[in-house]
């Protein structure tokens, strides 16, 4: 892969939390690369670290906790973690757009649906005219499926799915290199979701943009996405092509249970298989590999070294189990 295939590129992301007598450990070491053109599926429980390594590409961590330790993010050959303020209001919205978690929360309840996708063009495109913007603003919203009369309606008068799109619509208004989506479709019921996934997968498709989609569902991934970053305890575990963590036969634990945690149309079971235990405390991580403490397959030298990698192609897999045979 040349480096003009290459968007992002993340290199051993290291993200504290810190109080007054605590310090949290949100991402360690984190490695990661987005092409053009590409959707990565960004997949763990709550507290992997996902959001705390979308709000670091944009720098919008909080100031007075978080502090980025070390590591370098790369978006098309800059390091966004030494740009200007003024280079980073630059990027956000015209380069990097985030779709947020709750759309119920993601809107201005006293302004119209129109007058805010026009906020968001306007702050990237300050000469064009009144009556540009506004063909815009209807083009924009006739992309997410909005008719053009709906936008001067408020916030309140539309369904969780429709705010959802009107958000995405917000987020797309200039024609992002990179789409950032934070559990896009959670607070909406499943025939929507599909709804939306679909039109942003078409939207995508047609803007040329590169997406990371952050998600604790793998149905989702399997749908949606081109390659997969399994995340635990702020690492990426396992990494490889939607084929590689679907189809393939060696997974780590951690992945397998995630699995596990779905139901099979093709198996006829009782119940699900859920992962046992709970996602570390990242104020006191375990030693050697962060899953042990929950992982059916564990052996004494889990518990103290740090695993490496198994390679097979581009697929990827942080174990022991393996780690011997790829080297």
């Amino acid at each position: 892969m040349s480096n003009n295939d290459l968007l992002l590129e993340i290199k051993d992301l290291e993200i504290t939390y810190r109080s007054d007598d605590t310090v949290v450990q949100a991402v360690n070491g984190l490695d990661l690369s987005l092409k053009r053109g590409e959707t990565l599926g960004l997949v763990g429980e709550t507290g992997a670290g996902k959001t705390t390594t979308a709000l670091s590409i944009l720098r919008l961590l909080p100031e007075r906790t978080a502090r980025i330790e070390k590591g370098e993010i790369l978006f098309d050959g800059t390091n966004l973690l030494t740009a200007t303020i003024g280079e980073m209001r630059a990027i956000r919205g015209e380069r990097i757009s985030m779709i947020f978690q709750d759309p119920m929360t993601s809107l201005n309840p006293v302004l119209t649906v129109g007058d805010q996708i026009a906020e968001a063009i306007l702050l990237h495109n300050e000469g064009l005219s009144k009556q540009q913007v506004q063909d815009r603003v209807i083009e924009i919203l006739g992309m997410v499926g909005i008719t053009p009369e709906r936008r001067n309606d408020y916030p309140h008068q539309f369904s969780g799915g429709m705010k959802q799109r009107v958000v995405i619509a917000i987020a797309l208004s200039c024609n992002p290199e990179l789409l950032i989506a934070d559990e896009p479709t959670t607070a909406l019921d499943v025939t929507i979701q599909a709804q939306v996934l679909s039109m942003m997968a078409e939207l995508k498709n047609k803007l040329g943009t590169s997406m990371i989609l952050i998600t604790h569902d793998l149905g989702i991934v399997s749908q949606t996405c081109d390659n997969v970053a399994v995340m635990y305890a702020g690492e990426i575990i396992e990494y490889g092509t939607v084929r590689d963590i679907v189809l393939k036969d060696k997974h780590h634990p951690y992945t397998d249970g995630l699995f596990g945690s779905i139901p099979d149309l093709k198996k006829d079971t009782d119940r699900l298989t859920p992962i046992e235990g709970l996602m570390p405390d990242p104020s006191n991580l375990p030693s050697g590999c962060k899953f042990h403490p929950r992982c059916p397959k564990c052996m004494e030298i889990c518990k103290t070294v740090q695993p490496g990698l198994y390679r097979e192609g581009n697929h990827t897999i942080a174990c022991h189990l393996y780690a011997k045979e790829g080297q």
